[in-house]
């Protein structure tokens, strides 16, 4: 018989629960999630059957777990994923009623439970990428684009969004989470309505942070109020405020920054612009004002600080491999809000049970950065191992190394990421509201483009006026005038109340404006001079006023007294 013709025979040996609890599995993640942990949190939460069935509630909470990892599946077909490798050990075949009784009768409590026990930080201290000085650097943001069904119990909890032209789609779900940006893995979450806003949510998770952490955030967690409460668990803070702000200047500092406080809280004003050279030759510049608690400027220059900022931007990327890798961005599954907390509780889980398993396979390899780590691979190579029922508890004779890594471990190391580039481009939704495109005057380019050089350059505390490439610095006679504006005039008659005059942006434009009546201004220098945040919708403003006669357009976005 020719070679090419020759058979072979493969044969492996599974070891599974017993008897009905065979189903309840995960494949390798079910080393990260064992049999006593979930028999724990069941008792706990006062949840175990009262009687065996033929679906007990441990292989409920699995079903949950794997309900996540295949987001677009029936109940049939995740119940028929789980039992695949089991060959022909004599399983139930429950119908689709009793998947969904067993759902209601587990609940969310055992689904809470498990993630607290594997929510927190996962790198060790020697983890590169992981820890700024001696603290580990951790991020807030919430993330608000998670769809549920459109029912009526979910709309009358979640609520639903109003935009210009009609009411949202699907009810959306707030989640909020604290990160650990080296690894992505999440110290804590919470979740609920929108309607409350990030900082309502943000201030659950205060009780995660840790006197040896470094808190990092955007302009939407500058409040006064919760900047001194995260101050007051010990934690450092790097955070964003709006440039609008005028902190007062206690003290300059060489390297540019200047003593402060806000709220009573003593703290350091970093405020700077970020000049970044394309590969094609184009320059661009953003202007960031940094506070934070760590007010030596010798052991933590103002330019370090800068560049470490960038570092909140990996809890994007986590919500991005949640939503998008996880979920695959499909609306949830549940139909209720109970069903809802459980679903989440089971999707963070995975997540975070995922980011340990690919952790652990780095930590292997001494100066391997985590974000080298690909969790498209780990999470195929997962459900792979939850189909074949691979590896649900470890073979005590395993010495080797690869074997200790486990399928996960070798597949995340054999797929390496290459190390991070640094790269612009702009941030735009893929889906707009809108069907009308309007005109960005962002002038990032669209599409990713590798940076050549990139440049702090600080400013000496507030007086040092914005950027420009056009016109002089806010002049006197401006600063003058909105320093008049804000005090009442006094009455004319003893019956006349005092009136407040107008402070809106229109009546600093034209003051602005006045102080050089013959020169021709650009909006976005005129957005900057004034501090103004979002300087797109301050062009569209500006256009308007143009239109209706109160400013002159004689140009693209150039404007001047009529």
């Amino acid at each position: 018989m020719s070679r090419q013709f020759a058979t072979t025979t493969i044969s492996r040996a599974i070891t599974v629960a017993d008897g009905v609890y065979a189903p309840g599995h995960l494949g390798e993640l079910t080393q990260h999630l064992p049999f006593e942990l979930v028999d724990a949190v069941l008792a706990d939460s006062k949840t175990v059957q009262r009687r065996l069935r033929d679906l007990p509630s441990r292989v409920g909470v699995y079903f949950v777990l794997a309900l996540g990892l295949f987001p677009g599946l029936g109940y049939m077909r995740v119940w028929g994923k789980l039992i695949a490798g089991l060959g022909d050990l004599p399983v139930p075949t429950p119908c689709d009623k009793a998947l969904r009784d067993l759902r209601r009768r587990v609940g969310a409590a055992p689904l809470k439970a498990l993630f607290e026990v594997v929510a927190g930080p996962i790198a060790q201290p020697r983890t590169p990428g992981v820890r700024y000085r001696r603290w580990r650097t951790v991020a807030f943001d919430g993330c608000s684009s998670l769809k549920v069904p459109d029912t009526a119990r979910n709309r009358d909890h979640f609520g639903r969004a109003c935009y210009r032209q009609a009411w949202a789609g699907y009810p959306m779900l707030m989640l909020m989470t604290l990160v650990e940006t080296g690894t992505r893995a999440l110290i804590g979450a919470t979740f609920g309505a929108p309607s409350a806003g990030e900082i309502a949510y943000a201030l659950r998770l205060l009780e995660r942070l840790r006197p040896d952490m470094l808190v990092l955030a955007d302009r939407a967690f500058d409040a006064d109020a919760f900047l001194r409460q995260v101050a007051a668990t010990g934690a450092q803070l790097l955070v964003r405020i709006r440039t609008s702000r005028r902190p007062p200047v206690l003290a300059q500092l060489p390297d540019g920054s200047f003593l402060s406080t806000l709220a009573g809280l003593r703290v350091r004003i970093i405020d700077a612009d970020v000049v970044v050279t394309l590969a094609d030759g184009r320059r661009l510049q953003g202007r960031y004002r940094l506070v934070t608690t760590l007010t030596d400027h010798r052991t933590d220059p103002a330019e370090h600080l800068m560049r470490l900022y960038h570092e909140r931007w990996e809890i994007e990327s986590a919500y991005l491999a949640l939503r998008h890798t996880l979920l695959h961005g499909a609306v949830l599954r549940s139909g209720d809000p109970a069903g809802v907390e459980q679903e989440m509780w089971a999707v963070l889980t995975l997540y975070q049970v995922l980011r340990r398993a690919m952790t652990d396979a780095v930590e292997t390899r001494p100066g391997t950065d985590p974000d080298r780590a690909c969790f498209t691979t780990a999470l195929e190579h997962a459900r792979e191992q939850l189909l074949l029922a691979y590896q649900i508890l470890p073979d005590p004779d395993q010495n080797d190394e690869a074997d200790l890594l486990g399928g996960i471990g070798r597949a995340v190391l054999a797929d390496l990421l290459p190390p991070r580039r640094q790269r612009l481009s702009i941030r735009k939704v893929k889906s707009p509201i809108s069907r009308y495109h309007t005109h960005r005057t962002d002038d990032r380019p669209p599409g990713s483009v590798p940076i050549s050089d990139l440049q702090v350059l600080i400013h000496q505390g507030r007086t040092a006026p914005p950027p420009s490439t056009a016109g002089p610095p806010r002049s006197w006679a401006l600063d003058r005038h909105l320093a008049d504006t804000t005090r009442p005039t006094r009455p004319t008659h003893k019956d006349t109340p005092a009136v407040a005059p107008r402070t809106g942006r229109k009546h600093h434009v034209l003051a602005l404006f006045q102080t050089q009546p013959h020169r021709s201004w650009n909006g976005r220098e005129v957005g900057q001079l004034l501090g103004v945040p979002d300087l797109h919708s301050f062009c569209v403003q500006m256009a308007q006023w143009a239109r209706q006669g109160l400013i002159r357009k004689i140009g693209r976005a150039t404007y001047t007294l009529p």
